[in-house]
């Protein structure tokens, strides 16, 4: 039996090694870590590797350049690579504005990458560790004891009460002083902010991060692309800041995805093979989104423990695609179908039409499709689904997921939410 984890997974790609592609966006990466000023934001669709490419950020900026010089960046390497120590934290749908951000990390207590293991307390005690399998890669530093027995704590950095804000000031300027610059000679502090779209208030943080933001500390973010807006229009110098660190990550070009593909093929040493016209489809179905690629890898490994082979042919892909059609793989994209659709025959042929359209691109993103409903109403005539705009509302109703969003520039067009759904739908049989 193949475990389908080895050369494909759904969860964020931390080891440099199995990162595939991106060679411009790792270039911008580079760009961004060193220079000393300025905001780092990833921004894109969902399942395009927004996550991924953040965790590899952070690998670099510990002075791990594994994935710039797989790439063939070697001569662009800065010579002198300015070195930090970092914060990583994944929001979540639980942190309504800025205030509880910054409560939450205060008190985050991860013990690789959370804030509070950084602040100095005479009673913690920490060791170097290396976050990459590389053994010359970056070393970060982790708690090994929150406290010593006999001893007691106290912390250097100082604790205002009823003040979150100064709070997080002190205890960043307490980092840098005695982490970043005395005990580990490194050049700043990054602090880096996954799922930032899922915080609905982001009132004043955009001010924050532009107080905070010095040559010793640095901030990342990583959210679907609206939130540059947001943070711009909560306070116009930002986007001075984000005038190196802007990192757009759109979906993979073909020959990207097929370089999943490969390296999965590497990392299973010679016991799964994907045969070439394989490859070529799935890099088709999946439209450059790696989140699907690897989805569908992992059916493909499943399909071949149960057919008890080796190689992934055409006809065994064929069987993976049935599975998807009806149903049978991927319960979460399923279960989302089922809530989009309810029990209406009309407004399941509604979403596959919506699917089906072509994305339309707009002049400012290149890769945001927008769907528009007045293209499909003549399909629907055609197919007896006469009332459109009484099944339409499920689709945008948060509590069937949504599953479109409207786009405000004009009505009757629409977005989906998820990409990798869509992608989804348009394998599904109805």
């Amino acid at each position: 039996m193949i475990d389908p984890e080895i050369g494909f997974t759904s969860d964020v790609i931390r080891d440099p090694n199995r990162f595939v592609g991106r060679t411009d966006l790792i270039r911008s990466c580079m760009n961004a870590l060193n220079s000393p000023l300025g905001l780092i934001a990833v921004y894109g669709k969902r399942g395009v590797g927004k996550s991924s490419l953040l965790r590899q950020i952070q690998q670099m900026a510990l002075g791990d350049y594994t994935l710039a010089r797989q790439a063939g960046l070697d001569h662009e390497i800065p010579k002198n690579t300015r070195k930090y120590l970092t914060v990583y934290y994944a929001c979540d749908s639980m942190i309504s504005d800025g205030a509880t951000l910054l409560t939450r990390m205060c008190n985050d207590q991860n013990e690789e990458d959370g804030l509070l293991r950084l602040v100095p307390n005479d009673g913690k005690e920490l060791t170097e560790f290396t976050r990459s399998q590389e053994v010359h890669g970056g070393a970060d530093l982790k708690v090994v004891s929150w406290g010593t027995k006999g001893v007691e704590s106290s912390k250097y950095a100082r604790v205002v009460s009823g003040d979150i804000v100064q709070t997080f000031r002190n205890f960043t300027s307490a980092i840098v002083t005695h982490q970043v610059k005395k005990l580990m000679g490194r050049d700043a502090l990054l602090v880096l902010l996954d799922e930032f779209d899922v915080i609905p208030n982001k009132n004043g943080l955009g001010s924050l991060i532009k107080s905070l933001s010095t040559a010793d500390l640095k901030f990342g973010i990583s959210g679907i692309g609206h939130d540059l807006h947001d943070l711009i229009q909560d306070h116009a110098s930002v986007e001075r800041l984000l005038e190196q660190g802007a990192i757009h990550v759109k979906p993979m070009a073909e020959f990207e995805t097929q370089g999943i593909l490969n390296r999965a093929e590497q990392l299973f040493k010679g016991h799964l093979t994907f045969v070439p016209a394989v490859k070529k489809e799935i890099a088709r179905i999946s439209e450059g989104y790696p989140y699907f690629t690897q989805l569908l890898g992992k059916e493909c490994v499943l399909k071949v423990n149960n057919k008890r082979t080796t190689e992934v042919s055409e006809v065994i892909f064929q069987e993976v695609l049935d599975d998807i059609k009806t149903g049978k793989s991927f319960p979460t994209l399923e279960r989302t179908y089922q809530r989009a659709i309810g029990n209406s025959t009309d407004r399941q042929i509604l979403l596959h039409l919506l699917a089906e359209q072509p994305e339309e691109n707009t002049i400012f993103n290149e890769d945001v499709g927008r769907v528009f409903l007045k293209k499909v109403r003549k399909e629907a005539e055609d197919l007896s689904i006469q009332y459109v705009d009484q099944i339409l509302p499920r689709l945008l109703n948060g509590a069937f997921g949504p599953t479109l969003v409207r786009v405000p520039e004009r009505p009757g067009i629409y977005e989906f939410v998820n990409p990798v759904f869509r992608l989804y739908v348009r394998l599904r049989h109805f």
